[in-house]
């Protein structure tokens, strides 16, 4: 044995790699081969992440709700700036209709391309692309073009969209307490699409603005947006996606084939076509029912409206946490029997007052399907294939929130609108039915 040896003291510590201040906060999305003092051993299972662990995902979490606030807002604006639209273009409802169907293309392209974006930009890439797509779309209608314009540009923020949805659930979905931070970042969604039918009509009716001011606002906040997420996901390259999925990727693709053979993604896609049916087409003719069928004054039809997209948002935020406690499986399946039976009230009882009530609570236990869904899928499929299954599933998803509406509308115009309750009850049966047809979850060892 050497003698060299012994001229070390044992008192004097071994090197310790230092480390820039910003890779500590983003500790866990490195993993180093050459041990160190704070690097555990190669075998070791990485901690998972949580809310605020590393604590950069305290940011990176507050521009992606953010982010799902502005999608609510681009959704939940265009009804009240349809009627604005039908008059600055001079055109009929069934024009002016098709702009609910464009985004869906930007979304379906999202979901064949947004694996394919992980594996060679990462979520930085996401990060960047989004944000840009809601610029683009924003300055454009900001400009009010002509119609065709207008209408074409809107697939833009739909791909945009469509990015965001699959990152961020994916990502969120691995978290710890996944439940409970999905529910707040869907409830999000709910917020804007509950401000900005608000934000819209104050601006026209109160401050008698033109309708293409509101997509300044929209501009403002898309930068903010550009901003926040570019900074804190910066690290989050495509070497890193590609090196945290090594063991698992299987090939260069994100999984897209291998998805597209998992009936589990299948199951998602029809629960989420069907989900959104109910969602968009309640949220879009509910107001126009209770006047034209319960005989609601304008005012209270709107307060019946906002009630919706209200009990949605509490429901999302709120039973996060009972969801978490008590598992995906028992507490969706309550959800959904307190909707059909909701949903019945709602049909059955002919005052106002009642239905009001009902739709209220309806979107309260409608709320949280949707996170809970995108729950059990990550917890069903490989990791490797989360963002090419959910993003498709969500494209379908859009397909149901566009399809439906217009199937409501389509028969109301010779059978009347109250044609919207028998078709709404019996997609969330159809719901039930998907989402007891899920597989149980395997315990991991």
């Amino acid at each position: 044995m050497s003698t060299t040896t012994t001229l070390v003291s044992p008192t004097v510590p071994q090197p310790v790699e230092l480390r820039p201040l910003s890779a500590k906060l983003d500790a866990p999305e490195e993993h180093q081969s050459v041990p160190s003092a704070e690097t555990p051993p190669v075998d070791a299972q990485g901690e998972t992440e949580r809310w605020n662990f590393p604590r950069i995902n305290v940011p990176r979490l507050a521009f992606v709700f953010l982010s799902f606030m502005l999608a609510g807002m681009n959704d939940g604006a265009v009804g009240a700036l349809i009627p604005s639209l039908e008059t600055y273009y001079d055109i009929n409802y069934t024009v002016v209709s098709v702009i609910f169907l464009t985004p869906f293309a930007g979304y379906s392209l999202a979901s064949l391309v947004n694996a394919r974006i992980h594996m060679s930009l990462g979520q930085r890439g996401i990060a960047v692309l989004a944000p840009l797509c809601h610029i683009l779309t924003y300055s454009v209608l900001a400009a009010h073009p002509p119609y065709p314009a207008l209408v074409a540009c809107n697939a833009i923020s739909g791909f945009g969209n469509g990015l965001l949805d699959a990152c961020f659930c994916s990502w969120v979905g691995v978290m710890d307490k996944a439940n409970t931070v999905q529910g707040f970042m869907h409830s999000m969604y709910s917020i804007g699409a509950l401000l900005a039918p608000l934000i819209a009509t104050e601006m026209i009716v109160s401050a008698g603005l033109p309708w293409y001011t509101f997509y300044y606002v929209m501009i403002a906040i898309s930068v903010v947006e550009l901003v926040g997420l570019t900074i804190f996901f910066w690290q989050r390259t495509g070497a890193a996606y590609r090196a945290e999925h090594h063991d698992d990727s299987g090939s260069g693709h994100g999984g897209t084939r291998e998805a597209f053979k998992n009936k589990v993604m299948w199951l998602c896609s029809l629960f989420f076509f069907c989900y959104m049916g109910v969602e968009v087409g309640v949220g879009g003719w509910v107001i126009t029912f209770m006047r034209r069928v319960r005989g609601a004054s304008d005012y209270a039809s709107g307060i019946s409206g906002t009630g919706f997209w209200a009990g949605m948002t509490v429901g999302r935020a709120s039973l996060g946490f009972v969801t978490e406690r008590f598992g995906e499986r028992l507490c969706i399946s309550i959800y959904l029997a307190a909707c059909i039976g909701l949903q019945l009230l709602f049909w059955l009882v002919p005052q106002f007052i009642v239905s009001a009530i009902a739709v209220a609570f309806l979107g309260f236990f409608l709320g949280p399907l949707f996170p809970g869904a995108v729950m059990i899928t990550a917890k069903l499929l490989p990791k490797r294939i989360h963002v090419s299954a959910i993003g498709f599933a969500m494209a379908i998803g859009g397909t149901g929130g566009t399809v439906f509406p217009f199937i409501i509308g389509a028969i109301a115009a010779s059978r009347g609108v109250q044609v919207l309750q028998p078709i709404v009850l019996a997609l969330i049966v159809v719901v039930a039915l998907v989402w007891l047809s899920f597989p149980r979850i395997k315990k991991h060892e």
